[in-house]
């Protein structure tokens, strides 16, 4: 079963604004709606619109950021609150729960943790020089609040997401937070991961599908793209476009990368 089954674009209330970013993007004047699985996959070069869909799509769903401003203030965002006003949800099941995660955020979410560890840390060891001569109970209750965010950190992110490497950070938190019956949305998740993690994503992903969770993701992946069962979505050539996986332009790419590398590179 699909959570979201489709979203739609009314274009009709934007004559005003057709000029402007976001409205401006030929995949938005050349397409009404698009049906979703439980895996959804848009691919396409930069500049063609894919993320700010998909931005517009998580604004739409109010979905969690990860560990960033929240959605409806995050300045970076505001392109895609316009957007999402003209956007149509329609829904087989709906659900609140999920999160909306791009590259970029994560490496500030990392830095935030960092901070918000070191803090806890810092408060705790004051306390224990400042309260040696108070008794136990005022020491526990002065620790209490700083132990309970380590613990809390420790419980939503792993035990030292800033020191782990970023694939194995994202890895991390995805192992950690995909939860069943939730809408994960998904910008260029294989920035921070080697072929090997993409293979782990696209393993954590299988299995949250089958625990009634789906996915819309944005990616330049392959590997990513040969999710099963997935929904690909070209967005080039201004429009949004079904397509299968061989008739990918990344896909044909690569393959005739790795087939003969020597040759392509001689054309450069």
């Amino acid at each position: 079963m699909v959570l979201l089954c489709e979203f739609r674009y009314q274009s009709s209330k934007l004559k005003s604004y057709e000029n402007d970013f976001p409205f401006n993007l030929p995949i938005l004047n050349n397409f009404s709606s698009v049906l979703l699985s439980n895996v959804s996959i848009f691919i396409g070069e930069n500049g063609t619109g894919k993320s700010t869909l998909l931005e517009g799509l998580a604004t739409k769903l109010n979905l969690q950021t990860l560990g960033g401003s929240p959605i409806r203030s995050d300045p970076s965002l505001e392109a895609a609150r316009k957007l999402s006003e003209n956007i149509k949800l329609v829904w087989e099941k709906r659900t609140h729960r999920g999160f909306f995660m791009r590259a970029e955020d994560f490496f500030a979410y990392l830095k935030k943790i960092e901070i918000e560890r070191n803090y806890n840390q810092n408060e705790l060891k004051r306390i224990d020089d400042t309260y040696q001569d108070r008794s136990r109970m005022a020491k526990i209750l002065a620790r209490g609040p700083f132990s309970s965010g380590l613990d809390q950190i420790k419980k939503s992110f792993g035990e030292n997401a800033d020191g782990e490497s970023h694939g194995e950070s994202f890895m991390s938190i995805f192992r950690r937070r995909f939860a069943p019956s939730g809408i994960y949305i998904l910008d260029e998740p294989e920035a921070a991961l080697s072929p090997i993690s993409q293979l782990g994503l696209i393993y954590l992903i299988k299995q949250a599908v089958n625990e009634g969770s789906q996915f819309i993701l944005a990616t330049h992946s392959p590997i990513l793209m040969a999710i099963p069962k997935a929904n690909l979505f070209s967005c080039d050539n201004g429009s949004i476009n079904l397509i299968s996986y061989e008739e990918a332009e990344h896909v044909a790419l690569y393959k005739a990368f790795l087939s003969n590398p020597e040759q392509l590179l001689r054309r450069l």
